[in-house]
């Protein structure tokens, strides 16, 4: 079965610490883009961070620069997003995606649905004192 699963959400205090997981089957990260989304209550999805197909270009949101890591693990299949210093703004649902030709600009675009490969499910990150 084709399908990036994710893990890693949570309720968290400002200023905490998540990682976030999203695992691959059926099909290899390495053969593409990997991006992560989210989305607020009541807002659009929006991208947050990105790496290329070719490993040479990586890119986050301006509102997350500085604060959060994107990496791949091909041996694992399996793409994270470390979080540090979370901010209330940042609770969302989150969501992974994989594409063959997403290119990874520096503005970090959502598309429609249909515009990814492979998406995830989704992750709820809460962060709240």
């Amino acid at each position: 079965q084709l399908q990036l699963v994710e893990s890693g959400g949570g309720l968290v205090q400002p200023g905490g610490s998540l990682r976030l997981s999203c695992a691959a089957s059926g099909f290899t990260l390495d053969n593409h883009a990997i991006v992560w989304f989210r989305q607020a209550p009541g807002k659009e999805r929006e991208g947050v961070s990105c790496i290329s197909k070719s490993g040479d270009r990586t890119n986050y949101a301006d509102s997350v620069k500085g604060r959060f890591t994107i990496s791949r693990d091909n041996a694992k299949n399996t793409m994270y997003l470390q979080m540090n210093n979370l901010k209330v703004e940042d609770t969302a649902v989150y969501y992974c995606a994989a594409d063959g030709h997403y290119y990874c600009p520096e503005y970090i675009y959502s598309p429609p649905d249909y515009g990814m490969d492979y998406w995830g499910k989704g992750a709820l990150v809460t962060v709240s004192s």
